[in-house]
């Protein structure tokens, strides 16, 4: 840690990112091709409708092989404290970026620990419901019943996944740095202080209160 930056996301974090992202658009975009005659079209980017189904199912895994890696690394850092709650309660005060009246957060703050969780639910039920509705590998151990509700729940899943990371996709462009920080892994002090203030004094063993100036001690009398 130098001086005026702090190590936000390790080279290897930032890699495993940008690898589950890519593999989101490949995998999103081949299922929205075979989720509807309209969008056919865009099995063109896989080599054809054949191609597109051959490969859907295989980029869906390692897409979910590869976010257990992200799972792995912050599940600890997403779980909800008190502060959080109140942070809910306060959301539109954050919106119109006056950060001054909510509580302080650690290194993620309720927003992106409530996304946190439902893209492990997406991601769990697109897994699951994916293997169902394998055909050329596991579809032939299930009824005709469960398959279909299994493509719903699919279809869903994805559904949710897609909105969720728009929403994430939003917020990292809303909040300047943030992508800076999963592109080169370092956020200035400034902005740690002001966005993450309980991290902030986690990382640099700040023992004062977060967002309270300090006061001059004076002697009575």
């Amino acid at each position: 840690m130098s001086n005026k930056t702090i190590l936000r996301y390790t080279a290897n974090q930032r890699t495993n990112h940008w690898l589950v992202a890519i593999l989101f658009f490949m995998a999103g975009l081949s299922g929205l091709a075979l989720f509807h005659p309209s969008m056919f079209w865009l099995t063109n980017l896989f080599g054809g409708g054949p191609w597109t189904r051959i490969l859907h199912p295989f980029m869906g895994v390692a897409m979910f092989v590869l976010f257990l890696g992200l799972v792995f690394n912050f599940w600890r850092a997403n779980f909800f404290i008190a502060n959080d709650r109140q942070w809910l309660r306060r959301i539109d005060r954050v919106l119109v970026n006056d950060e001054e009246a909510v509580p302080p957060v650690g290194k993620y703050n309720a927003g992106q620990k409530l996304l946190f969780w439902t893209l492990l639910l997406c991601m769990l039920a697109l897994l699951f419901t994916g293997l169902v509705i394998w055909r050329a590998w596991f579809s032939a151990f299930f009824g005709i019943t469960l398959i279909r509700w299994s493509m719903l729940l699919h279809a869903l899943a994805g559904f949710v996944l897609i909105l969720s990371i728009i929403i994430h996709i939003y917020a990292g462009l809303w909040i300047k740095g943030s992508v800076d920080a999963m592109l080169h892994g370092w956020v200035s002090r400034a902005w740690a202080k002001k966005h993450h203030a309980l991290w902030y004094r986690d990382i640099t063993r700040d023992e004062r209160q977060p967002d309270v100036p300090e006061r001059p001690i004076t002697k009575k009398g």
